[in-house]
C-alpha cells in the first residue's frame, strides 16, 4: 500500500477523496430540535428524531445517524412549534361593526410522514393553512358582537377557531396549538367615529335608565318611611287627644308668628281677642 502511494500518488489522493466522500455521505448529523424523512430514491422509507410528546428533546433520536451512501437523503421537519402569520382580516361582526383583526396561529409537525407526502415542506403547510385560519376567523367572530371580544367570552372564540382549524391541519400531520389575535380594531375614519358615538349613547342612555331607576327607588323608600311616620305619629297621638291637640297648636303658633325658618321676616303685629278659638291654648285647662 505504502509502495502504490509513493509511485501513485495522485491516484492515492483520489481514493482518499472517494473514501472520506463515502463516509460523509453515510454518516449524518442529527440535531435536537428536528425530525427528519429519510427518502430512498424518492420514496420515505424511515422516520428519525420523531416527535414524541412524553419524551423531552435530546434524549432519543439525535446525534450521529447512518444512512445508504447516494441512496438515501434526510428531508429536515422542524420538531417545534411555528407561527403562522394571518394577513390583516376584515369581519363583520353582528352589531354590524367592520373590524380589522389580525391574528396568528401556532402549531407543531406530529406526523412528518404525512406532512412530507401531503406538503413537502412547513412553509407549503402554512400557504395551505393561511387562507383556512382567516376563513375560520372570520366565521367565528361575524357570529358574535364587537363587546365579545373585550370580554372573557374572547378565549371561547379563540379555542373554537383552534379546533375547527385543526381539523384541516390533520391532514398535513399538523396539530394547532393555539390560536391568538394580536390586534381588532376598528377601521380609521367615519366608521371610527359612529361606532364611537353609538357607544356614548348607548352608556348616555343606560346612566338615564339608573339614574330614573335610583329615583323610583328613593320615592318609595321616601313614601314607605312618610307613612310609617304618619302610622307611629298616628298611634302615638291616638292614646292623648288633648295632648295631640296642644302639640299641633304649638307647630301652628310656630309657623305662624316665627315663620318656617326658610326665609327671614320683619316683625309681625297679630290682633286677636283674648277668647280667640285659635289661641285656646293659651288660656290654660
Amino acid at each position: 500500500m505504502i509502495d502504490f502511494v509513493r509511485r501513485h500518488p495522485l491516484w492515492a489522493g483520489l481514493l482518499a477523496l472517494f473514501v472520506l466522500a463515502l463516509v460523509m455521505s453515510s454518516i449524518s448529523i442529527v440535531p435536537e430540535t428536528r425530525q427528519g424523512v429519510v427518502v430512498q430514491f424518492g420514496k420515505p422509507v424511515r422516520i428519525i428524531n420523531r416527535y414524541d410528546p412524553k419524551r423531552p428533546f435530546g434524549t432519543v433520536g439525535a446525534g450521529i445517524n447512518a444512512r445508504i451512501p447516494f441512496a438515501e437523503d434526510i428531508v429536515w421537519i422542524d420538531k417545534r412549534v411555528r407561527d403562522i402569520d394571518m394577513e390583516r382580516q376584515q369581519v363583520l361582526s353582528t352589531d354590524q361593526l367592520r373590524l380589522e383583526v389580525d391574528a396568528f396561529a401556532r402549531y407543531r409537525v406530529v406526523d412528518p410522514l404525512r406532512m412530507y407526502i401531503a406538503a413537502r415542506t412547513e412553509d407549503r403547510v402554512e400557504n395551505a393553512l393561511r387562507p383556512i385560519l382567516g376563513s375560520q376567523l372570520r366565521n367565528e367572530l361575524g357570529k358574535r358582537p364587537f363587546a365579545s371580544l373585550l370580554s372573557p367570552e374572547r378565549e371561547g372564540v379563540m379555542e373554537n377557531i383552534r379546533t375547527g382549524l385543526n381539523r384541516v391541519a390533520r391532514q398535513y400531520g399538523v396539530e394547532i396549538v393555539d390560536v391568538r389575535i394580536k390586534k381588532a380594531d376598528l377601521p380609521d375614519g367615519t366608521p371610527l367615529q359612529s361606532a364611537y358615538n353609538r357607544m356614548i349613547s348607548a352608556r348616555q342612555q343606560e346612566a338615564r335608565s339608573i339614574r330614573a331607576q335610583g329615583q323610583k327607588q328613593a320615592l318609595i323608600i321616601q313614601a314607605d318611611a312618610d307613612a310609617e311616620a304618619a302610622r307611629i305619629y298616628a298611634a302615638s297621638f291616638g292614646k292623648d287627644p288633648e295632648f295631640y291637640d296642644f302639640y299641633r297648636a304649638m307647630q301652628s303658633y310656630r309657623t305662624t308668628f316665627l315663620g318656617d325658618g326658610t326665609e327671614k321676616i320683619g316683625p309681625t303685629t297679630v290682633i286677636l281677642s283674648p277668647d280667640n278659638a285659635y289661641l285656646k291654648e293659651f288660656s290654660g285647662r
